[in-house]
């Protein structure tokens, strides 16, 4: 942690964050999506640590306000670490999936800081999903941090969360993963159901 760390530094680091993300590339994320609906496909969201609880509660959000059907495997706590335990944590989203079937008409959606790093041994599970996508002609998306590691590399659309201060890359990209997954079911291109606040009348 820096150690000129304030509360206020924070909030004007994350205000440059807003200014300097992709707005373009992730109306790409958009229309990926929305294609995505359009032809029947399954979203698979995968993430680690904090980007794997991003990832349930961004499935719950497609699932209920745009109508996709989304599934993250880090969702069902028993298979996640049967799979670990028996065969490893490399290979628990890919296992995963190939039970789920996954196929071309399918998406995976990746969050995470650093996208995936096999020579650093880092997320390998998430490199080794993206190697089947690839195989089975699955788009790729993701909202990674940093470099976007293998994510960035093999995507068809990513969303960069542009690194400002390097002892907080961290936390800054899994916050802004939930800005930008909001944002995404937001978009009139994608949302379907009214939330409940905005649809409640004025007192």
């Amino acid at each position: 942690m820096p150690t000129d760390f304030s509360i206020s530094r924070y909030l004007a680091l994350a205000a440059e964050v807003c200014r300097k993300l992709d707005s373009a590339a992730i109306e790409t994320i958009v229309d990926e999506l929305a294609a995505l609906r359009a032809r029947d496909g399954r979203l698979f969201c995968l993430g680690v640590g904090g980007s794997a609880a991003n990832c349930g509660h961004a499935v719950n959000d497609f699932r209920k306000l745009c109508g996709l059907e989304a599934y993250a495997p880090t969702d069902n706590v028993a298979e996640l670490t049967a799979r670990t335990n028996d065969d490893g944590w490399s290979s628990v989203f890919a296992a995963w999936l190939e039970v789920s079937r996954l196929n071309a008409r399918d998406a995976v959606l990746v969050l995470s800081v650093g996208g995936g790093d096999t020579a650093r041994n880092v997320s390998a599970n998430i490199v080794e999903a993206l190697k089947l996508a690839q195989a089975r002609g699955a788009r790729i998306l993701g909202i990674v941090g940093r470099d976007g590691g293998y994510t960035a590399k093999v995507a068809h659309a990513v969303a960069i969360v542009p690194t400002v201060d390097p002892g907080l890359i961290t936390p800054l990209t899994e916050a802004f993963q939930a800005l930008i997954w909001h944002g995404l079911v937001s978009h009139p291109k994608l949302k379907a159901a009214p939330t409940t606040w905005e649809a409640l009348a004025p007192q």
